[in-house]
């Protein structure tokens, strides 16, 4: 087989809209290229993967490689190709046999030596995946987060497990971990406030009734105070409000377990002068 159509994972904010990677090999002078709006990590695919192969003893193709990741008008960034770039080129080779891969999804950044990096934002593409009713492999790192969905995703430590699970010879450990349970914290409690009766009152039937609350009053008056013991009072969330919480705490690359807690209701206060940039981001992103 010169041609090899493997599935993988995209990063768009919160979402994980899905990209299908395309190898073709074929005549000519040997080279490897990469179509569909790769940004430079994604180029620089083709050296990690040539080495992750070579490393894992495969044999890399001496032929005209072209690697096309679709949809083509998506910018495709990062190194959470990498694994899915190596099993297509292994495919399309010949080197793993005729492989019905269409219920799979590889998530993963290859190093040199062939072991599977983690990388930031899993869990949307874990969330995607499971609801595609797709196997997802991923790197060890990333075991905590996508143990979070209800879904058949796999775990790997280095190329050559991934290709014995693909070949029958061996079995990757399912991502079963449990949740990390909040650990005793210093958090900021209602049962602090001395006295603002009617501020508790407004703050209690806020989070009774789901309503929104508007601070407004001079600098010293408690408004941060309060709004920072509001998470207190508050009803636990619901396991979709927790996969929405935790989605965008993956996205910003932080650790569960060290940088946040299942379940935890976040609190975040910016100064009152950053600007809007400061508060919601900057940069361009045209999707």
């Amino acid at each position: 087989m010169s041609l090899a159509t493997i599935y993988s994972r995209a990063r768009v904010g919160v979402s994980s809209p899905l990209v299908t990677v395309e190898t073709h090999i074929s005549n000519g002078l040997p080279s490897l290229n990469i179509v569909g709006l790769p940004e430079a990590a994604v180029r620089e695919a083709k050296d990690r993967v040539r080495s992750a192969i070579i490393n894992s003893h495969f044999e890399f193709p001496t032929r005209r490689v072209t690697i096309n990741l679709a949809p083509a008008d998506l910018p495709k960034e990062g190194g959470r190709y990498d694994l899915a770039i190596a099993i297509s080129v292994l495919v399309a080779s010949g080197q793993l046999g005729e492989l019905n891969l269409r219920d799979t999804e590889f998530i993963g950044e290859l190093a040199l030596s062939g072991d599977i990096r983690g990388v930031p934002g899993l869990l949307p593409s874990a969330i995607a995946c499971h609801h595609a009713n797709r196997q997802l492999i991923l790197p060890e790192d990333n075991q905590q987060e996508a143990a979070l969905v209800e879904g058949d995703a796999v775990f790997a430590k280095h190329l050559t497990q991934v290709t014995a699970h693909l070949l029958k010879l061996s079995k990757l450990p399912a991502c079963v971990s449990k949740p990390t349970e909040p650990l005793p914290l210093d958090h900021k409690d209602m049962r602090d406030v001395k006295g603002q009766y009617q501020a508790r009152r407004a703050l209690e039937v806020a989070a009774a009734g789901g309503h929104n609350l508007l601070f407004i009053g001079p600098a010293g008056t408690g408004k941060t105070m309060l709004a920072s013991r509001l998470p207190s009072i508050m009803p636990a969330m619901t396991e979709a409000e927790a996969l929405a919480v935790a989605s965008v705490q993956s996205v910003a690359g932080r650790k569960m377990g060290l940088d946040w807690y299942w379940s935890e209701r976040p609190f975040r206060s910016p100064h009152h002068s950053c600007s809007a940039a400061a508060l919601v981001g900057g940069g361009c992103h045209f999707r």
